[in-house]
């Protein structure tokens, strides 16, 4: 066995020694009202612009009512029920009331479509679909209707409308308080005892950056006992007040913002549609000293014309995650924003999500050039991707994981289960990793996204952390596309930090000398946004589409 695998297995022995007493074996349910006794009078959740100020006790009261209500509707214990809303207070509450009844929680990206959606709720075997009235300029109503009265799912039985206003064909969210008085008390009791906290009760569709979206099953165990060690490794506890821009739907908004704020007692103050300028007004008026966001929230916090309007001298600490975070930007965002105790997460929806996270004490430079060490009672290993044999430290592989955190699987995709998790229980993320002696992982990119030009094999990172460190450039995210002479070439799109400020020649001749000329991209376009998951992951396969058809159509012109 190598140096570094000794290594890491004994700094697993110690940390499941370490946590061992504080693993949690509960329900998310259980979470709540076990957090309700300790702070019960202690704010939870709090929308200013809605008056909303709940206390612990009032979250788990009206959680409770909801749950009835569900009950009160048939739904059993297992069933699946989908949500498709932006950052709403019923989401939370929807959250935790379907968690403490059994019923399975399905989140439905709020930037999906009509076919999507159909999509979902049919893969998933959704019978009912929570909803608000839309979001941007999609009507989600109309949507839902349409699907419902085409009989294309079959099982989806009841649309229930998150809104003031009623709507004749569908079940007003409210009227579920009225109905949960036909179901007592001791019934939900009842229903509770019946949950196990190995059993499933999430399913999130992953975020479709390389294909046909996937429902991952989730179960309480999973969600609890990960939201608490993000929550430890970021140094969330009672005394925080945590602004939640990103989205519900993703592990990012449930698990490490709102499950992980439940856990230790912290204020959730969550943010109903990103807006930069709104962020820094929430975190300003609500004095919030935690703040959750993915590279480009805060690029566009940072860049706002009115940031240094804004008091925002209570953050100390937050999460980054969702894409890596340069250099320039961790800067900025320690010393301009003052998340000092800022830490960098890593995973993905099938480790419900986080597999390794800085801590709040690690140097900048560890929080920029690795994504830290693993939680506490989890594996990882670095292996040859061809064989499957671990590598020593220094040597790039695919980055593997196994424990408590891997996902149940794909719901009614065997197939696809199996292609990601082997025989030993080791989920394999697909993303290319190094580890050093002390146990920092370091990502270097995606087994699909490694450039092979001419024999040479190029990582995308590399290239993007070298342009990131141009005066003019201001968000880079390099590809590679089929070349007939060299296999595949690199492109570029490019951000600038003021349009027009620098040119395709003024960038290759930074590159020229400073880089291998194989490294250097062959083409640069320039952009003023990416495409984007909602989660706020850059969709680097529709990148390559677009760089490819951009190409031909210059050649055609030749």
């Amino acid at each position: 066995m190598s140096n570094i695998t000794t290594y890491l297995r004994l700094n697993i022995f110690i940390n499941r020694v370490m946590v061992m007493a504080r693993f949690i074996d509960k329900t998310i349910g259980q979470l709540l009202q076990d957090r309700t006794q300790v702070n019960g009078n202690d704010e939870a959740i709090v929308y200013p612009d809605e008056g909303i100020r709940w206390n612990y006790q009032t979250f788990a009261y009206k959680t409770k009512q909801l749950a009835k209500g569900l009950m009160a509707l048939g739904i059993q214990k297992g069933e699946h029920i989908a949500v498709w809303a932006n950052n709403v207070p019923e989401w939370i509450l929807l959250q935790f009331a379907s968690a403490r009844m059994g019923a399975v929680l399905v989140t439905v990206n709020t930037n999906y479509r009509e076919s999507e959606l159909e999509y979902l709720l049919k893969q998933s075997d959704s019978t009912h679909l929570f909803l608000v009235d839309g979001f941007k300029d999609v009507s989600y109503t109309d949507i839902a209707r349409n699907i419902k009265n085409s009989g294309v799912c079959p099982e989806l039985q009841r649309l229930v409308y998150i809104g003031a206003q009623n709507v004749g064909d569908m079940t007003s969210f409210e009227q579920l308080y009225d109905i949960a008085e036909a179901v007592s008390d001791d019934e939900l009791v009842s229903r509770e005892q019946l949950l196990s906290p190995n059993e499933v009760i999430n399913m999130q569709y992953t975020s479709g950056t390389t294909g046909f979206p996937k429902g991952v099953m989730l179960s309480h165990h999973n969600i609890v006992n990960n939201a608490y060690q993000v929550a430890m490794a970021m140094g969330l506890d009672h005394g925080d007040r945590l602004c939640i821009p990103v989205p519900f739907f993703h592990c990012f908004g449930c698990v490490m913002s709102i499950v992980a704020s439940v856990a230790v007692g912290a204020v959730m103050v969550p943010v109903v549609s990103f807006e930069p300028e709104t962020v820094l007004q929430t975190v300003e008026s609500e004095k919030c000293t935690a703040l959750q966001g993915v590279p480009t929230m805060f690029i566009a916090e940072l860049n706002h014309p009115k940031f240094n309007d804004y008091d925002i001298s209570t953050l100390k600490k937050g999460i980054m995650a969702g894409s890596p975070c340069p250099m320039e930007i961790m800067n900025k965002v320690i010393e301009q924003m003052g998340m000092t105790d800022v830490t960098i997460a890593y995973g993905q929806t099938e480790s419900s999500p986080v597999i390794t996270q800085t801590r709040t004490n690690d140097t900048v430079s560890r929080k920029v050039d690795t994504v830290g060490q693993v939680l506490p009672l989890v594996e990882a290993k670095v292996v040859e991707p061809e064989t499957g044999k671990e590598l020593p430290a220094g040597h790039q592989g695919e980055l593997c994981t196994r424990g408590y955190h891997v996902m149940a699987g794909y719901y009614k995709n065997h197939v696809a289960t199996k292609q990601v998790i082997d025989d030993q229980g080791w989920l394999h993320t697909g993303d290319l990793a190094t580890v050093d002696v002390e146990g920092y992982y370091k990502i270097t990119g995606r087994l699909k996204d490694m450039i092979i030009r001419g024999g040479e094999n190029l990582y995308p990172r590399e290239i993007e952390e070298f342009l990131y460190s141009h005066p003019a450039v201001k968000d880079v995210q390099v590809v590679g596309v089929p070349d007939r002479r060299f296999g595949e070439i690199v492109v570029a799109y490019v951000q600038l930090i003021n349009e027009n400020d620098c040119s395709e020649y003024e960038l290759k001749a930074y590159c020229k000398g400073r880089i291998a000329t194989y490294k250097i991209p062959a083409h640069f376009f320039f952009v003023s946004s990416y495409p984007m998951t909602a989660s706020g992951k850059i969709q680097k396969y529709k990148l390559r589409k677009q760089a490819i058809n951009a190409l031909e159509q210059s050649e055609n012109h030749l």
